[in-house]
């Protein structure tokens, strides 16, 4: 070997100034959470929104019917409540003749006190009509799939590889 040639081969190769290919990686990540932020916003204001809305309307909607449905209940129970009259029939072959007389109904109330009937009469046959509910919830994601048991075997074998790359990082490599 030549003498005046001094390259020392043990030496690590000097360092890069310009850390090109570390801001190359962070502007691609970057890109990726602005990206997904976008897609987030957009979901909110096309998918959200317009729901609330209609769940406001459908909430109005609902205010409008029970309104009419509680007019109804008040014009039934005051019509009922009135005693009706009927029409003395005028010459007819018959032997005997029809007078005029009043019907008296059980319902002669107060129109208050009919309505809140009335109202009340509707409220328990709502209560006897049968509503579906939930009997249980769903079966999905991935507790359900792999249970308590899986998890934590799942979880210590992750615990595993990072204990596992943190040592592969401190053995030093032999040449």
């Amino acid at each position: 070997m030549y003498e005046g040639d001094q390259q020392n081969f043990d030496a690590p190769p000097p360092e890069e100034n310009n850390n090109r290919t570390f801001f190359t990686a962070v502007g691609i990540l970057g890109g990726i959470v602005l990206i997904s932020l976008a897609c987030l916003a957009a979901f909110y204001f096309f998918n959200v929104r317009p729901s609330q809305g209609a769940n406001s309307a459908n909430a109005t909607a609902q205010a409008i019917q029970n309104a009419q449905v509680a007019q109804a209940l008040t014009s039934t129970a005051q019509a009922q409540s009135f005693p009706t009259a009927t029409v003395t029939p005028t010459a007819t072959p018959l032997v005997a003749q029809g007078t005029a007389t009043a019907t008296v109904t059980a319902l002669n109330l107060d129109p208050i006190t009919a309505t809140v009937g009335a109202a009340l009469t509707q409220a328990a046959l709502a209560q006897l009509t049968v509503v579906p509910t939930m009997s249980a919830l769903p079966q999905t994601g991935i507790a359900d799939e792999y249970g308590a048991p899986g998890l934590i075997i799942i979880g210590a074998a992750l615990i595993a590889v990072i204990f596992l790359v943190r040592r592969l990082r401190v053995v030093p490599v032999k040449k």
